[in-house]
């Protein structure tokens, strides 16, 4: 069954963010499961991960990475859900001068 539930400028606004979307957060799961060292203010250290700190900090890097990963892959089901609303949009729009064509002949 196919709901439309978004206009056409909703659904381009929405394939627009999740592009940028599965750009930025792709780029930045490749920085933290490389351990980039500019992103070391971004990963949740805790005082009690400090006995094994090397260990720890590269576990919470690809903990963060992963996180990244799983958001862009969100991103890319909404990306291709506004892709689907874009068509139906396209479509409604051809429907009724189609039928209008149709009824006069």
């Amino acid at each position: 069954m196919r709901v439309l539930f978004c206009g056409p400028k909703l659904a381009a606004c929405g394939i627009v963010l999740s592009t940028w979307g599965v750009v930025m957060l792709g780029l930045l799961g490749i920085f933290f499961i490389t351990h980039s060292a500019g992103l070391i203010e971004d990963i949740p250290l805790q005082r009690e991960d400090l006995p094994n700190p090397p260990q720890r900090v590269y576990d919470l890097y690809n903990q963060v990475g992963y996180n990244c990963f799983i958001a862009a892959a969100i991103y890319v089901v909404l990306g291709a859900l506004s892709c689907c609303q874009m068509r139906l949009n396209k479509k409604k729009e051809y429907l009724p001068s189609a039928a209008k064509t149709l009824t006069t002949k």
